[in-house]
């Protein structure tokens, strides 16, 4: 059976608001629901975990559309960038990549790579300890941290070639019994399913 990591769509940037308070823009919705007509999320997906950040449980709810339950789990949140607060889009990519680049350092107060890692592949992996590997589940986060859980699914270093598409609304798929990545990052709405 498998298992998908999905990122959250278009999100509402309010630099007034912190950035865990953020909620998906209209568009994000949009594409949040075209995705939950889909096969993959309308009939197969039987539970879905998602960080306790507003954009992830918009998007979780949305995908689940009332069959299951939406869990949440804070280990899953994205990487700590509170040091900084809000940067606009230039000054984030910027940011994102000296992240990326140099997993070991803190870039100007963040949470280094390294640790956000440890934290989402140690979330992940107690959340399969103890669920059925015949039932697919969907982890609904943020594409740091799902860029730094695919690194480690796949093996290789972290680095920022492996991260998402821009605007979020990804996903990739890895398989429950050896965690080996089947699907690269693709648009939620545009996925077939496996």
């Amino acid at each position: 059976m498998f298992a998908l990591y999905i990122t959250h769509p278009e999100v509402l940037i309010d630099p007034a608001v912190p950035v865990p308070g953020w909620g998906l823009s209209g568009r994000g919705r949009e594409r949040a629901a075209l995705a939950a007509a889909s096969d993959w999320a309308a009939a197969r997906i039987g539970r879905f975990v998602a960080s306790t950040e507003r954009k992830a449980i918009e998007t979780a709810d949305i995908l689940s559309a009332g069959r299951v339950p939406v869990e949440t789990d804070h280990a899953m949140g994205e990487n700590d960038r509170s040091a900084t607060g809000f940067l606009p889009p230039d000054a984030f990519e910027a940011a994102a990549d000296e992240f990326f680049a140099h997993p070991q350092q803190s870039f100007r107060g963040w949470e280094r790579a390294v640790d956000a890692q440890a934290r989402i592949v140690a979330a992940v992996e107690r959340l399969l300890a103890t669920h059925d590997p015949a039932v697919p589940i969907a982890f609904v986060g943020h594409g740091g941290v799902g860029t730094l859980l695919k690194c480690h699914l796949k093996g290789t270093p972290i680095r920022r070639d492996d991260d998402q598409p821009a605007g979020g609304g990804n996903l990739f798929a890895f398989r429950l019994a050896d965690r080996s990545v089947t699907c690269d990052w693709t648009a939620m709405e545009s996925w077939k399913g496996m």
